[in-house]
């Protein structure tokens, strides 16, 4: 058993976490009552007896005896209430939260520097026993978004204390990126210093572009509007209609972790495992930043749709269309990409089959030009024949950064809003953290520049930088 353990930081990191737990639940469900999966159970969940103590799944395990190895944190009250009154409430108990009542004002150094130091023992203490309660801690998910105070600076300040306390156990964190009219006015602000932290404390970093997930929202709203039978966001309600404006894109951040992990919980002729992704799709340890696409996006509203085929839902994953970021891949190189399929109809011969067809109108980086990642797991998610997740580490993820970048330039150069910050830091955290940013910037850049031309060599500051160590935990 490799556990994982989330913690949803933030307005946006709960909501997401909220969804995925509920995805998680259904899988567990569906599955469960054909098969025990000791796997699918433990990974995300405890099962506990009446008095609370962790006990071995069994058949039929029932949802009320299950309890989710997250932990949620926020400075304002809204969500996590929200969340006490919701479907889920039986999944976490009061000991696994963390809230506030005043929120960190957009501000990510009061959410760092205030907040962080306020709730560092809490955070401390709850995450340490969460971690004697698994048996081989494997990974940590952060999920936060970068746009305001609370996600970006204590979503930072908890998985910089997480690398200092648990430096063997990988971090994953899920960043949403804020859109470019987005209506928090020191966003970049947030957005920069808070990618500072995640550069150095992260292992892998899975931007979500808000607008590339508003943009697909909308095209499907588009769809439905039309007619089209695959009309609504692959949700678990069944093609319902949904009250909250942002549940579709938060659905589609769920299903990302779900499928991330499918071959951790479920049988498949080829498993991934967490770390095998790190290894694969990471060559250089400040360049951990991956795209991500899914296929299919839409789910159907009538039982008599007619799945798409394998062939389809790759074309899908690399099409502009299906891009989780602002950016299109295609366009740049790959230094590594992440095909992981779920179904129970998927031969591992379909999938070497639509690589090779696909492998010639990509750009792979030269000294790597076999680099993909293979993963079939055997169960598809609730409601759909099968998926492809992609994961790809690209040259492309300069664009929203740069972009983040200029945003901060345009205000910093008027220091406009800065007073709010330097009553927590210096104006040279500021800088470095932005020298941070633009630093990977250009390392991407240089890659691109010399593969482009056909070299084989790598940046010398990609080459000199400090090696890559990560003593897994023994089990």
């Amino acid at each position: 058993m490799r556990e994982i353990l989330v913690v949803q930081v933030g307005q946006c990191g709960n909501q997401i976490g909220s969804r995925f737990w509920q995805h998680a639940l259904n899988e567990f469900e569906k599955y469960n009552s054909v098969k025990v999966y000791d796997e699918a159970i433990s990974s995300f969940f405890r099962n506990v007896d009446a008095s609370g103590q962790s006990i071995a799944p069994g058949p039929n395990t029932p949802r009320h005896s299950l309890k989710a190895r997250a932990i949620l944190i926020d400075a304002e009250e809204g969500v996590l209430s929200s969340i006490m009154r919701s479907p889920i409430r039986d999944l976490f108990e009061l000991t696994q939260f963390i809230g506030d009542t005043s929120g960190s004002g957009n501000n990510w150094a009061r959410g760092f520097h205030h907040y962080g130091t306020k709730y560092h023992d809490d955070i401390l203490d709850k995450v340490r026993r969460s971690a004697e309660q698994c048996d081989s801690l494997q990974s940590f998910f952060l999920l936060h978004s970068l746009g305001g105070g609370t996600g970006s600076g204590l979503g930072t300040y908890t998985i910089q204390l997480l690398a200092d306390e648990f430096p063997t156990v990988y971090r994953f964190a899920t960043s949403v990126f804020p859109s470019e009219n987005d209506d928090v006015t020191t966003s970049p602000y947030n957005s920069v210093l808070a990618l500072g932290q995640l550069i150095e404390h992260a292992d892998c970093v899975l931007p979500l572009h808000n607008e590339a997930l508003m943009e697909i929202c909308e095209r499907t709203q588009s769809q439905a509007a039309k007619g089209d039978a695959a009309a609504v966001i692959g949700g678990v309600d069944g093609g319902q209609k949904r009250a909250k404006p942002y549940d579709d894109m938060n659905d589609i951040a769920a299903r990302l972790l779900t499928d991330l992990t499918s071959s951790m919980r479920f049988e498949g002729s080829l498993n991934v495992d967490l770390n095998e992704i790190t290894m694969n799709l990471v060559p250089f340890p400040r360049m951990h930043l991956l795209t991500a696409s899914m296929a299919p996006l839409v789910r159907p509203r009538d039982i008599a749709f007619q799945p798409r085929r394998i062939t389809q839902m790759f074309d899908a994953v690399f099409h502009r269309d299906s891009q989780i970021i602002q950016a299109d891949p295609t366009q740049h190189f790959y230094l590594g990409c992440g095909l992981f399929v779920r179904g129970s109809h998927v031969e591992i011969s379909d999938i070497h089959n639509n690589i090779a067809r696909i492998r010639p109108n990509l750009k792979m980086v030269p000294w790597n030009q076999e680099a993909f990642k293979v993963g079939l797991c055997g169960a598809p998610p609730v409601g759909l024949p099968y998926s492809l997740l992609c994961l790809a580490n690209n040259t492309c993820v300069t664009q929203p950064l740069e972009a983040m970048i200029q945003r901060w330039n345009s205000l910093f150069k008027h220091h406009a809003h800065v007073h709010h910050y330097t009553e927590f830091i210096g104006l040279d955290e500021m800088a470095e953290a932005k020298e941070r940013v633009l630093s990977v910037c250009r390392d991407y850049a240089e890659v691109e520049r010399m593969a482009g031309t056909g070299g084989q060599a790598v940046p010398r500051s990609v080459a000199e930088a400090a090696p890559f160590h990560r003593q897994l935990p023994l089990f």
